[in-house]
């Protein structure tokens, strides 16, 4: 794979990088104007979007950081993101154009002001993986493989930049109007540079590690604080391969569950025991060891849940609260959903929009085990937030709605929701982390 010997660092060199990408867009969009002129609406609209993937991919996966970071969040949006560049952003996960062996020593010494053979007994240079914000290399110590992360030159300082630059393509996408935008990139800005912090994600890992290691069929890697820093992060090497490689070639229905269950107990566990949440579930996140298991990975995007959040938002799982009028706007009013100041239009539009949302949302809490194969959940999901994302209400009406906490919170829940169903995971009881406290 072709290595990145630079990357853009200022910030008038990253934004003439996305100029000059805005520009093939345009360019891309000539082009599908004369192309339905001659060809179907559909065929035109679809190389429409694999131009446009691939040249936003192109000049993202060239700046990396928070840049490329928003394109691997956008890859989990299946729901109304097109095929097209879900596809492509998907290769943010964990295969990006790696930084050269040069850089890669340079940015290591400048850590630990010495080179890797210095501190191990040997030191791969070439990347094994790399991802949006950093890559892993492996190297040996006293007998062991490590995986060694490294994260990307400037990215810390880039994110604030990065995000206003791209602040105005993702608030159209996801509907977001001016009006208490911030506080919702204040959330995504201080997650991201959470994220950049090595030292917090070693902190969070062997915290997630302690406390979850009881769960049956679930692996973490050990983690080496005398060989991490703010940039590095050194951990076990663990064998497997990417959930998303899996989920391609599996066919065995009862390792599908058990790998299902494994990973349903580890977020179940973690929203009702810990309040604090692996926020980022991707394919990318995740291994399929050689026995079957599931290996967790990458620790940086944790998401801590307050009472004051948790309580309401878990009551929306309950139907007899959803079908109680009253309590269901009281949990709606305390999750910044309705507003003091929303005329009765917008009170009656947005409660039921939620009550839709949330029926469907909810569906499988309210059973006792839940087959998540099952592809009509899923275009139920779709079809729902399709809809809504159409409708000329939820364009006029005041849309920025709920508490910042909600945008982390759905998003670990469609991640995860989206990552049982590719394992085809079925009979998955839904309580069943309530087995490890007694």
């Amino acid at each position: 794979m072709k290595t990145a010997k630079n990357i853009p660092l200022s910030k008038i060199h990253r934004a003439s990088k996305l100029v000059s990408t805005g520009a093939k867009v345009g360019v891309n969009y000539l082009k599908y104007f004369g192309d339905k002129m001659v060809n179907s609406e559909e065929e035109a609209k679809g190389r429409l979007h694999e131009n446009n993937a691939n040249d936003i991919y192109d000049s993202l996966k060239t700046l990396k950081g928070s840049a490329l970071k928003m394109a691997q969040m956008m890859s989990m949006e299946k729901n109304i993101m097109p095929k097209a560049f879900v596809e492509k952003f998907s290769l943010s996960q964990f295969s990006v154009p790696p930084l050269s062996a040069p850089l890669v020593l340079k940015t290591f010494k400048k850590s630990f002001g010495k080179f890797p053979d210095q501190l191990f007994d040997a030191f791969n240079p070439e990347a094994i993986n790399a991802a949006s914000i950093g890559q892993v290399h492996q190297a040996k110590k006293d007998g062991k493989t490590l995986a060694v992360k490294i994260q990307y030159p400037g990215v810390a300082h880039s994110i604030q930049s990065d995000l206003a630059i791209v602040k105005p393509i993702a608030m159209k996408m996801f509907n977001i109007k001016g009006e208490h935008s911030e506080m919702y990139f204040k959330e995504v800005e201080d997650k991201l540079v959470e994220e950049t912090n090595y030292v917090l994600e070693l902190e969070q890992s062997q915290e997630v590690e302690k406390a979850c290691s009881h769960i049956p069929n679930l692996k973490f890697p050990k983690y080496y604080p005398q060989y991490s820093s703010e940039q590095i992060l050194t951990m076990d090497w663990m064998k497997g391969i990417h959930l998303s490689e899996f989920t391609a070639i599996n066919t065995d229905e009862e390792i599908a569950t058990k790998i299902g269950q494994a990973l349903w107990d580890f977020y179940m566990y973690q929203l009702h025991v810990l309040k604090k949440v692996h926020a980022d579930p991707h394919p990318g996140n995740f291994l399929i060891s050689e026995e079957k298991e599931l290996i967790a990975l990458d620790f940086g995007c944790m998401k801590e849940i307050p009472d004051d959040f948790y309580i309401p938002y878990f009551e929306l799982f309950k139907m007899e609260v959803v079908n109680n009028p009253e309590s269901f706007r009281k949990n709606l009013r305390a999750l910044e959903v309705l507003r003091a100041d929303d005329s009765e239009k917008e009170l009656e539009f947005f409660t039921q929009m939620f009550y839709e949302v949330l029926e469907l949302f909810t569906t499988p809490f309210q059973e006792d085990t839940f087959d998540f194969s099952s592809a009509t959940f899923f275009d139920e999901i779709s079809s729902l937030g399709e809809r809504y994302m159409k409708n000329t209400n939820v364009r006029d009406l005041n849309g920025n709605r709920g508490s910042r906490h909600i945008i982390y919170m759905n998003r670990t829940f469609f991640g995860l929701f989206s990552l049982m169903f590719d394992l085809k995971a079925k009979h998955i009881k839904i309580r069943n982390y309530e087995t490890y406290l007694k």
